[in-house]
């Protein structure tokens, strides 16, 4: 197997350049190091930016279908063997600034036993924790193990923000146990984050089983383990967000039954005043006419006794609405 050397990365202006120690720290990369099983190397990449593109491109290390996935020309999921190493894409959420955590963030990993590759545009805020590990010294110490931290940042990053939707849709489904509207497009929103979440986490949990099978000497028994934990934490994770689906879909019907009631309340108070003021109208049209004949219009008081007449009989349908139990 040829050597690779710190060198052949020169021209490549990556994001960061590390040289992990093989005791959960990293060195920077120099030109004169060579990548080993015990000191792999680690190079992230903005695949948009110009000279990284052409490095990825013109370089040697890689196939064409590596060339593709990590200069972002790729599908969205995909694992791939290739020879001793691995080409995967991993979906993770966008913390980034003015952003919703739903756009997610995709980023790319050729992987073997001394070399890890990674490419993305949008900063994947997931890796932080994994180089701060490093820069503490209890970080990974070789590409299996960087493999699982960073299969488990993203996993956590995902739980906690199912906690948290959880939350968001108790403190909804309290406000409809009050007998309130949420406010619009709060719940449209809720919900199109737990299906979208759910739609990319689903292929990337059997992408992590999938490689706590793989057969590759650089993933120890350990890290298959660990692999497998993770899997499964992110299954409960869909798992609990396919019962949240279900709870939007009830809280959404329970909405619809609230306005429709809302509504109907509306029209058969207004129905009712209809019917209240039916007869008055009536008899005001009747006596309104300017024809001659009209009765009473020689009396003085003929008006207010009309008045008078016309408050009788609202009162009187007033009281057989209320005797009736139609107020």
């Amino acid at each position: 197997m040829a050597l690779i050397y710190g060198s052949l990365f020169q021209s490549s202006n990556p994001v960061h350049a590390f040289q992990l120690n093989g005791e959960g720290g990293f060195i920077p990369l120099d030109v004169n190091a060579s990548a080993t099983q015990q000191s792999p190397f680690w190079l992230h990449y903005d695949y948009k930016n110009r000279e990284s593109e052409q490095w990825i491109q013109n370089s040697e290390l890689f196939s064409e279908q590596v060339k593709a996935a990590l200069c972002g020309h790729a599908g969205r999921w995909r694992i791939l063997r290739v020879g001793d190493g691995i080409l995967l894409t991993l979906q993770t959420l966008n913390t980034n600034a003015g952003q919703r955590p739903e756009q997610l963030v995709a980023f790319r990993v050729f992987i073997n036993s001394r070399l890890i590759i990674s490419s993305r545009h949008r900063k994947v805020n997931s890796l932080d924790s994994v180089i701060i590990d490093l820069q503490e010294g209890v970080g990974a110490q070789s590409t299996g193990d960087w493999l699982v931290e960073v299969a488990d940042a993203i996993t956590d990053e995902i739980s906690d923000f199912t906690d948290t939707l959880h939350e968001r849709l108790i403190g909804m489904e309290d406000t409809i146990l009050n007998g309130e509207i949420p406010e619009r497009g709060e719940l449209a929103l809720l919900r199109k984050q737990i299906i979208v979440i759910r739609r990319y986490m689903a292929p990337q949990r059997d992408m992590l089983a999938r490689l706590a099978t793989e057969k590759l000497l650089w993933i120890d028994d350990t890290d298959r383990r660990r692999l497998q934990e993770i899997s499964d934490r992110l299954g409960r994770c869909i798992e609990d967000l396919d019962g949240f689906v279900s709870r939007t879909a009830i809280m959404s019907d329970e909405i619809t039954n609230m306005m429709t009631e809302m509504m109907n309340r509306r029209i058969y108070t207004m129905s009712l005043l209809a019917m209240i003021f039916l007869p008055t109208t009536f008899l005001t049209g009747l006596f309104g006419v300017n024809l001659a004949g009209i009765p009473g219009s020689e009396f003085r008081f003929a008006f207010s006794v009309f008045c008078l007449l016309l408050a009788v009989l609202i009162g009187t349908v007033f009281w057989w609405l209320r005797k009736s139990r139609w107020l």
